[in-house]
């Protein structure tokens, strides 16, 4: 197995606010973007067929690649899924559960605001459809920055709650801001979740990169097309795995110690 694009979306929408808008791509981007993966002769592969691949097991087929998407925005259900269910496309989307709305709660809650989220009943609704769900966190902290019962709380609190939603197991996860470290990993791992999605700087997956921080190709609005056609060849980024950089380690100590002298920094809830 070579390159694996898994891309990483946030909101689809031709109207976010503007703190989300640098990471959001249009309903119309959107459709190119299928249309180019299908032109390119990719071939969209569930989230778990490639997680079984990185522990060992099959590898998936030539020219894969993986869908995922991030915090659990209102026009998953609206705009995305619609698309992804007409074409018979499989997707991973890793929902904040201190975000999701209920009857009682309308309104967004947590760190996502002034922007539409999903709600319980239809994130139920998108896994009786066939789309994967998986845990964001509770409340979309920097979990590197986290004493251990807060970080147990966030990893292992928000397993529960959407397994009790749902029904069965929910075993994915993505990180926050896309930080982690070895001691967040160590316990996500300890809390029953086989995979784990990083970002890693943008980068291409492989057969041996890490199931608790493999790599994704993120999509923001200023990702254009020659970018994105690069990236559906195989080309135009690294491929993990890699080793973590000083530059990654001085910042998340930066961030780290910023947290303790009751600083935090604010890092865009995306």
């Amino acid at each position: 197995m070579s390159a694996v694009p898994v891309f990483l979306y946030h909101a689809v929408s031709d109207d976010p606010p503007a703190w989300l808008a640098p990471f959001t791509v249009s309903p119309r981007t959107f459709v190119e973007h299928l249309d180019m993966i299908a032109d390119s002769g990719l071939h969209l592969v569930p989230l778990q067929q490639l997680v079984a691949a990185l522990l060992g097991g099959p590898e998936v087929p030539p020219r894969s690649a993986v869908l995922t998407f991030d915090d659990g925005y209102a026009d998953f259900a609206s705009t995305v899924a619609p698309l992804l269910v007409g074409r018979g496309l499989p997707a991973t989307l890793y929902v904040t559960t201190g975000a999701l709305t209920t009857p009682r709660t309308p309104s967004p809650r947590g760190p996502f605001p002034s922007v539409a989220m999903l709600s319980w009943a239809q994130v139920a609704e998108l896994d009786a459809a066939g789309m994967e769900i998986g845990g964001h966190s509770r409340t979309h902290a920097q979990l590197d920055t986290l004493p251990s019962k807060a970080l147990r709380e966030e990893v292992g609190g928000c397993k529960q709650e959407l397994e009790d939603a749902l029904g069965h197991p929910v075993v994915s996860f993505a990180y926050p801001h896309g930080y982690s470290s070895r001691r967040v990993r160590a316990m996500v791992g300890e809390a029953g979740w086989t995979s784990a999605a990083a970002v890693r700087a943008s980068a291409f997956s492989s057969s041996r990169d890490d199931p608790m921080r493999f790599a994704r190709l993120m999509v923001r609005a200023d990702t254009g097309r020659e970018r994105f056609a690069l990236w559906t060849e195989g080309e135009g980024a690294p491929v993990a795995p890699f080793a973590e950089g000083a530059l990654t380690r001085g910042w998340r100590a930066y961030r780290r110690a910023r947290a303790m002298a009751g600083r935090p920094y604010r890092a865009l809830p995306v």
